[in-house]
């Protein structure tokens, strides 16, 4: 049996063209399936420039031959473990502006008490881990301003659980 070309053409041609339909809705439901990554932003609502980490020029309680990386992980750990931000210890600086206009913080500034009062509490911090802690046979891991805090800037008070009555 003959079919005319004109007819096996144009059947070839439904052919490839429905197979492509199929292929191309195959590969969006592939594209559905797995997520787009995300555009790169580089409009004004983006993610912030990367954080310059100097080398620190005012530790006090801290050892002095930490980087600004080393410092910068020892703050963003405090800042969790105390529910605060840098903001709490450094004070702004308005003579020094960063990309979006606002002040940036003076770390080596030491006007605010919190600064003060986290120095002390860090001192007495590694006093119980140096010498009280470390002391005990299988103590456990250290004290962390976490231990106290929890995620709080002041710690959250104690409340004992109320006495259960015995029966007799």
């Amino acid at each position: 049996m003959r079919f005319p070309r004109f007819t096996v053409t144009a059947v070839a041609i439904t052919v490839v063209a429905a197979s492509a339909s199929l292929l191309a809705g195959r590969s969006l439901v592939f594209a559905a399936q797995e997520p787009a990554p995300p555009p790169p932003q580089t409009q004004p609502g983006g993610p912030p420039p990367p954080h310059e980490m100097p080398a620190p020029t005012n530790l006090k309680v801290l050892p002095r031959n930490l980087t600004g990386p080393q410092v910068h992980e020892i703050m963003e750990k405090w800042e969790g473990e105390l529910g605060t931000s840098c903001k709490t210890c450094h004070a702004a600086d308005p003579k020094n502006l960063g990309p979006n206009g606002k002040p940036r913080l003076n770390f080596a500034d030491d006007s605010k008490e919190d600064k003060q009062t986290a120095r002390k509490m860090f001192k007495m911090v590694e006093d119980i881990n140096s010498n009280y802690i470390s002391k005990i046979d299988s103590s456990g891991a250290p004290v962390t301003c976490g231990t106290c805090h929890r995620g709080h800037l002041g710690p959250e008070p104690f409340v004992p659980a109320p006495e259960k009555e015995h029966a007799h």
